[in-house]
């Protein structure tokens, strides 16, 4: 059995020598690589003794195969170019290739090339995958997780498809740290249309996700003697860690009925908070005109800054879209968002708009921080905002949204009577405080744990724990309607108490 069908007549004692340099590239994408990977590899072996020489060469390839250095698949170089690179005759790389073709290492087709065989199973592990699933059993009702299956594929293909024919070549180098022109414009109409901000192209930083544009802020804010910003309790639980890697701590904000209490906020000596004034998370709440007017006078009063989280500022049903509060001022207001709600989080695309004050801060520390997003995906978005498509994108998942809230609504009443839901006018995820009959607290959630059902308390938004009953933040956007109905069956039989008395 032969790999290549040449000649063993050549000496196989020929002295080894420096690699040769070849502009050969052969068939398939990944020829020089490897080629550069096997060399690397076997050269040891190529500078062993004349007569073991043969002997070491199929031992060290063996051992690479074996060992996953050369992994299943991997394409060899031809055993012309092998031994050129390696200094020794084509005729021992041949008879190397034939013996572990033999022994099952390799695998060959005449004319096509000599490839690793995937008969040996390299003990090295294969990576793991840490990110959040579905675990497929039982139900959960976990907030702020978009369904996916909304995602739409078959207009991002033939929007990618658009893109990569018209994308110059000179665009694919480094691309600029606030992002590609054009995304930048197509965002800043996108917002000014959608959302009422004051977004020119100039003030927009395309962002990995409202993550880095808060952990963006945060070495900034810490550059210009910041040590502390304000976050809402109940709030988001990541914004602790997101300005920790910062090293800017975070001071918990009570809310009252109409936002965040400016009480609290003027007495705690921060001079930045960061807000959700839309669709207040967890809670639901929408900050009150006054509110919002009160909170841009402490900005003003203290040379400080609002951070705006408008993560579902797009997904409105029973009311008018309220506004960002953005557009009131500014020069006294980041406002962050991103396609993770719409679109999907895997995306890893959103946007920032700074103060123009803070603008050349912000964008030196994104050149540092990554050079920038993926040119082709920025040029993708912008394409597919531009054409339309994104707008289309949330009436479908709106209207999806919708209907699933109503469904979890009705379900509530059903197998939760007297159960008080709130915070169902915008967002993804209602607010249910049940009657008392179904206290403890801790006990429901064991409850619900052990029937496979996925709930999150109020609590777990908090944080100083709050005493009292039963409160749930329901996500809902995930699940059809009757799978919503189904996970609120399961979880009344799991915690099914009777009236107290």
């Amino acid at each position: 059995m032969t790999s290549s069908g040449t000649s063993h007549g050549e000496p196989d004692d020929a002295a080894p020598g420096p690699p040769a340099a070849s502009d050969a590239s052969g068939p398939g994408p990944a020829g020089p690589a490897l080629w550069s990977a096997a060399w690397e590899l076997l050269l040891p072996a190529a500078s062993a003794p004349a007569r073991a020489r043969g002997r070491a060469l199929q031992a060290a390839l063996r051992e690479a195969v074996r060992t996953g250095r050369l992994a299943p698949g991997t394409r060899l170089p031809s055993s012309r170019e092998l031994a050129v690179d390696l200094g020794v005759s084509r005729g021992l790389v041949t008879e190397t290739y034939e013996q572990l073709t033999a022994e099952g290492y390799l695998r060959s087709d005449r004319g096509a090339g000599t490839w690793v065989g995937d008969a040996v199973r390299a003990g090295r592990p294969a990576a793991r995958d840490l990110a959040p699933r579905p675990t497929g059993a039982g139900a959960d009702f976990l907030p702020g997780t978009p369904d996916l299956s909304l995602f739409p594929r078959a207009a991002w293909a033939a929007t990618q498809r658009g893109v990569l024919a018209e994308l110059p070549h000179h665009a694919l180098g480094y691309p600029d740290p606030r992002g590609l022109p054009r995304l930048r414009t197509a965002v800043a109409e996108l917002l000014v249309r959608r959302r009422g901000v004051v977004a020119e192209p100039e003030r927009v930083v395309v962002v990995s996700g409202v993550a880095q544009a808060m952990t963006l802020l945060g070495f900034v804010l810490r550059a210009r003697g910041m040590r502390a910003v304000g976050v809402e309790d109940p709030g988001s639980p990541e914004h602790e860690a997101l300005y920790a890697s910062a090293a800017v701590g975070t001071v918990p904000l009570p809310l009252d009925g109409e936002g965040l209490a400016m009480g609290p906020l003027r007495a705690s000596g921060v001079r930045a908070v960061v807000t959700t004034p839309a669709h207040q998370f967890p809670s639901g709440i929408a900050y009150s005109a006054r509110r919002r007017t009160e909170l841009l006078d402490w900005a003003r009063s203290v040379d400080g800054l609002v951070i705006e989280d408008d993560y579902d500022g797009d997904f409105r049903y029973d009311r008018a879209p309220v506004g960002a509060l953005q557009g009131l001022d500014p020069e006294c207001v980041a406002y962050t968002g991103s396609v993770s709600k719409s679109l999907a989080p895997g995306l890893r695309l959103g946007w920032l708009l700074v103060p123009a004050s803070l603008a050349p801060e912000v964008v030196a520390r994104k050149r540092t921080m990554d050079l920038g997003n993926p040119v082709v995906d920025q040029a993708l978005l912008a394409r597919f905002v531009e054409r339309g498509d994104y707008d289309r994108q949330l009436r479908r998942c709106r209207r999806a949204y919708r209907e699933r809230r109503d469904a979890l609504v009705a379900a509530l009443a059903e197998y939760f009577p007297g159960t008080e839901v709130s915070g169902i006018a915008a967002g993804l995820h209602v607010i249910a405080t049940l009657p008392e009959r179904y206290g403890p607290r801790d006990d429901f959630l064991l409850r619900a744990t052990a029937a496979g059902v996925t709930v999150r308390p109020l609590t777990d938004y908090e944080r100083a724990v709050s005493a009292g009953g039963v409160r749930l933040v329901l996500g809902y956007a995930h699940r059809s309607p009757a799978r919503i109905r189904e996970g609120v069956r399961l979880l009344a039989e799991a915690v099914r108490a009777e009236p107290a008395g």
